[in-house]
């Protein structure tokens, strides 16, 4: 068995309104269970390779609860650092696992990491 299944990409993006370079970072992790704790130490651990502490202050990262029309009700939160929202994370509404032709649950984080670079 190939599971858990974990796929991880970075994607530089260009914009031409503003002349803005954004790094992105996503990742995705595809098992039994959700494994929200499993995309939520992802996060730290990029986090600290990043140098960037957790906790508001000294310029550090912190995550809130959020909802997004693409994760479970409840599952979501936003992350936030330096003063500015860099992404989510959480588990994967049905609706969108189902549109992929997935059969279980997944958990995914999406994060700007431009601005630790």
């Amino acid at each position: 068995s190939i599971m858990p299944l974990r796929v991880i990409q970075v994607v530089k993006s260009i914009y031409n309104v503003g002349a803005k370079n954004y790094r992105h970072l996503c990742a995705v992790y595809y098992n039994k269970n959700p494994g929200f704790e499993i995309i939520h130490g992802l996060l730290d651990r990029i986090m600290q390779l990043l140098d960037v502490p957790p906790g508001e202050d000294k310029g550090g990262y912190v995550i809130k609860a959020s909802e997004g029309p693409a994760f479970f009700p409840g599952r979501c939160a936003e992350i936030f650092a330096r003063g500015q929202s860099v992404g989510k994370l959480g588990v994967l509404h049905p609706d969108v696992i189902t549109k992929f032709e997935l059969t279980m649950p997944c958990s995914s984080l999406e994060i700007n990491i431009g601005p630790f670079l």
